[in-house]
């Protein structure tokens, strides 16, 4: 989606390193920036070699593959009818990228964006698009190993809803999963993967619950909090799909009947991979439950316990025990 490219492992994992290493080391060593920068700049001199080495490894990973797809788009534009192949043999006809080639600044001489500009944009991209879906995905998985007879109630909606003959569960079946959706949606209630959405501004003086919000304030809403409100939501720290089909599915994330839970955001800002986010989730947490069945592995016991990195994921790593399901597959996984 970002590159136009169907990347080997081998790259991607290189590239999730680096996205994890910089976004780590961002905001656990780099906040202090945000106070007094000129003072920081010079207590801190190795933080900022240390963080400037980082991005030169994006740049390193990333300016290839950008410099890459704009020879391809060139050579189309230029009439060329085969342009050349990657070498995975298959070059997409749409990317993130193409769309920043389009980009002009019209306040800055209509130039168009610099590749470091585009770096740090495909970095954006990457770490709002993938990292915000597979932390949601842990914390899914994790309430699952947690909640057996959820999973189970899961797995007999996968099954039926299946047919046997299918390798995997495709797009088209998870749209007759109403107990999928709920495990979703409960997951995305109760573990957000943000706890707060990006600041906002008030445009004008507004009052909120009996309080002042003056024009220009800094605006920021708790995410995870409203999402945990006991006036709101009956046992809000359980892990209850079933209040999702039994009285909430009016629940509607997008803000326009109401605010109830907001893990994307709501309004004209809402996150523009909502859906898509969504379908990945509903998609990979069918698959991965269908092929195996998640279970607590000795001396690893699901801990709910939460770390803020750039996300809010599981200070205890998730290590369950996957029992293979399907007859022909003996082993057992411990991942």
């Amino acid at each position: 989606m970002c590159f136009g490219e169907r990347l080997d492992e081998k790259v991607v994992r290189a590239i999730a390193a680096a996205q994890h290493e910089q976004v780590r080391y961002m905001f656990g060593k780099m906040s202090v920036f945000a106070f007094l920068p000129s003072v920081a700049e010079h207590l801190f001199r190795g933080r900022v070699r240390k963080m400037l080495s980082l991005r030169r490894r994006q740049k390193e990973l990333f300016l290839p593959l950008i410099d890459a797809r704009r020879e391809y788009k060139d050579k189309k534009r230029g009439g060329e009818r085969e342009p050349r192949r990657s070498k995975s043999g298959t070059t997409l006809e749409h990317s993130y990228v193409d769309t920043l080639f389009d980009v002009r600044l019209p306040e800055e001489g209509n130039r168009r964006l610099t590749d470091d500009e585009m770096v740090n944009l495909c970095s954006e991209f990457l770490t709002a698009g993938a990292d915000t879906t597979s932390t949601a995905l842990h914390w899914i998985m994790a309430e699952l190993v947690k909640n057996q007879a959820v999973q189970q109630r899961l797995y007999e909606e996968i099954k039926a809803k299946t047919k046997d003959g299918h390798e995997e569960v495709s797009e088209e079946d998870i749209q007759n999963m109403p107990y999928l959706k709920a495990v979703v949606l409960e997951g995305l209630r109760k573990h957000p993967p943000v706890h707060f959405v990006l600041p906002h501004m008030a445009a004008e003086d507004v009052e909120v619950g009996g309080y002042l919000v003056p024009k220009g304030a800094t605006v920021n809403f708790m995410v995870a909090e409203m999402g945990r409100d006991e006036r709101e939501w009956e046992k809000p720290m359980e892990f209850i799909p079933e209040r999702f089909l039994e009285g909430e599915q009016g629940v509607d994330m997008t803000g326009s009947t109401g605010i109830r839970m907001m893990p994307f955001g709501v309004g004209r800002r809402i996150c523009a991979g909502l859906n898509i986010a969504v379908l990945h989730l509903l998609y990979l947490v069918a698959n991965m439950v269908r092929e195996f069945e998640w279970k607590e592995a000795a001396g690893h016991e699901v801990d709910l316990a939460e770390k803020l990195e750039f996300m809010v994921v599981m200070k205890k790593e998730l290590r369950p025990r996957l029992v293979p399901r399907k007859p022909n597959m003996q082993t057992e996984e411990h991942l």
